[in-house]
């Protein structure tokens, strides 16, 4: 669960620096992230959770 809120925090900071510096509206960021609900409530969401949630183990277990 700590993953998922590091994600959406991370994801918060860019698209503001995007709206901020990129020169990315308002508007356009609110349809990205209605996007994003939908598409978590359709029935691609779990599939996404779950290439996610893969991703993120991987990257974890990388050795440096």
């Amino acid at each position: 669960m700590a993953l998922s809120i590091s994600v959406v925090v991370l994801l918060a900071i860019v698209v503001f620096l995007l709206v901020r510096k990129s020169g990315l509206k308002f508007g356009h960021a609110a349809i990205c992230m209605l996007l994003g609900f939908y598409l978590a409530s359709s029935s691609i969401g779990p599939t996404i959770n779950e290439v996610t949630t893969n991703v993120a183990g991987m990257i974890g277990g990388l050795k440096f």
